[in-house]
């Protein structure tokens, strides 16, 4: 009861109309409220918060203990993955359930849907038929009721599920923050598995990204958040490919990579006795950190901090200089790209560009161009059938040879021979 009371205040009914109002005249569904218990809380919920769908199923006991423990698990998926969890419920109707929490306490949720995702047919009703199968035996007031369900579309369930997050945790007076850590470590999960999942498919062996590190201090130098975490990801998915379950293998990696993003605050700028004493509080939290998930999550704050404090000490007008030119390079890789046309972009001459480039991100314009199109050349030789001479134009070179000996520079053999080394290693790996 502790629990539900505690809802109940921080949801009082005045607020809880507030959020009904203004959710219904967005999406005209009624909202239904349950504590962390799961049971339901009649005050804070729409007076349709059952269609007559519901109501059938729920006159029958089965029905009803179904529709309970289906609220229950809904409920506990919800708040530990920080989402809102989106389902079809045990009669085959969606339903949506959006986690409320307070800081660290988990309070319960608050439900919607209650509909279809899809017009009526007539394989839809024989579906929802056997999974009442034993609990309504009035099939065609059953029917009758499915069709008075509303048809909402994925998109716009998704849609609906953050506005209402959004809207309890302003009007509720909610603090966010714990919920929306565990749903940064569930995406950020999600990521990282993609990733080790698309290598897997490649069949590509790769060691432990030293180039990624060197990305990944280009990014932090100026200040693109998205992309930082993007490599930061691919080198945490890396390490975890090669040493699965291995927790202290992984914290000895990411001491390596705050040593070296330290050395690249301290280079741009900042104060080395504020570096020294927040590497002690990093490795000190380093330590105390126990799961994988947690500790993952948290190296991506921290990356969030070195961004914050090298960007800000930088020169920001140099930064700014440059971001055009890393943009422009990023969208024209695969076109006769020249320095003017660079320098153009960015409004600089040339030779300012290439100084203030070379200063922020360590490497040359040049350098920096040839990086990105062999990485595109790398993942189109993997992922596509296309020849080494149609990938040579497509990633902007117009010299086989000359593009196959950057390659080799780069990669240490040549385009074919990359290709067909992965190709082996995917057939070897493959089970019969």
């Amino acid at each position: 009861m502790g629990g539900r009371a505690q809802l109940s205040r921080v949801l009082s009914g005045e607020r809880f109309l507030r959020i009904e109002v203004v959710f219904r005249q967005h999406f005209q569904l009624g909202l239904e409220t349950r504590g962390i218990s799961g049971k339901e809380i009649k005050q804070t919920c729409s007076v349709d918060c059952h269609p007559a769908f519901c109501q059938i199923v729920r006159s029958n006991s089965t029905g009803l203990r179904r529709c309970n423990k289906e609220r229950k698990r809904s409920l506990k998926i919800a708040i530990e993955t920080g989402h809102s969890y989106i389902s079809l419920c045990h009669a085959g109707i969606v339903l949506v359930c959006v986690p409320v929490m307070d800081k660290n306490k988990a309070l319960g949720g608050m439900f919607f849907g209650k509909c279809l995702w899809e017009p009526v047919t007539r394989i839809l009703i024989e579906d929802i038929k056997k999974r009442l199968k034993g609990i309504c035996k009035e099939r065609k007031k059953l029917v009758a009721s499915i069709r008075k369900l509303p048809i909402i579309h994925g998109r716009q369930i998704q849609r609906a599920a953050e506005f209402l997050f959004d809207l309890l945790y302003e009007v509720g007076g909610l603090d966010g923050r714990v919920i929306r850590w565990r749903r940064q470590r569930s995406e950020q999960q999600s990521q990282i598995g993609e990733f080790i999942q698309e290598r897997k498919k490649l069949g590509t062996d790769w060691e432990y990204p030293l180039q990624s590190e060197r990305e990944l201090l280009g990014k932090v130098k100026i200040g693109d958040r998205t992309g930082a975490k993007e490599i930061l990801n691919s080198i945490l998915g890396t390490i975890l490919f090669h040493n699965p379950g291995e927790l202290g293998v992984l914290k000895a990696r990411l001491l390596e990579l705050l040593s070296i993003l330290s050395r690249a605050a301290v280079e741009g700028g900042v104060d080395i006795d504020v570096m020294l004493e927040r590497n002690l509080a990093y490795v000190d939290k380093v330590m105390q950190i126990s799961n994988q998930e947690d500790l993952c999550a948290w190296i991506s704050t921290a990356l969030d901090e070195f961004i914050e404090l090298v960007y800000t000490l930088q020169d920001a007008r140099k930064v700014t200089q440059i971001s055009p030119a890393i943009n422009y390079i990023d969208a024209n890789y695969d076109k006769a790209v020249t320095l003017t046309d660079i320098a153009k972009a960015s409004h600089l001459s040339v030779s300012r560009l290439a100084h203030v480039f070379k200063e922020q991100m360590g490497i040359t314009l040049v350098d920096y161009l040839t990086g990105v199109r062999i990485e595109r050349a790398k993942q189109l030789l993997l992922a596509t059938e296309q020849s080494c001479t149609e990938i040579c134009f497509q990633v902007g070179y117009n010299n086989q040879s000359y593009f196959t000996r950057t390659f080799k520079r780069l990669v240490g053999t040549t385009p074919l021979q990359f290709r067909n080394g992965n190709l082996r290693r995917e057939k070897v790996s493959t089970p019969l």
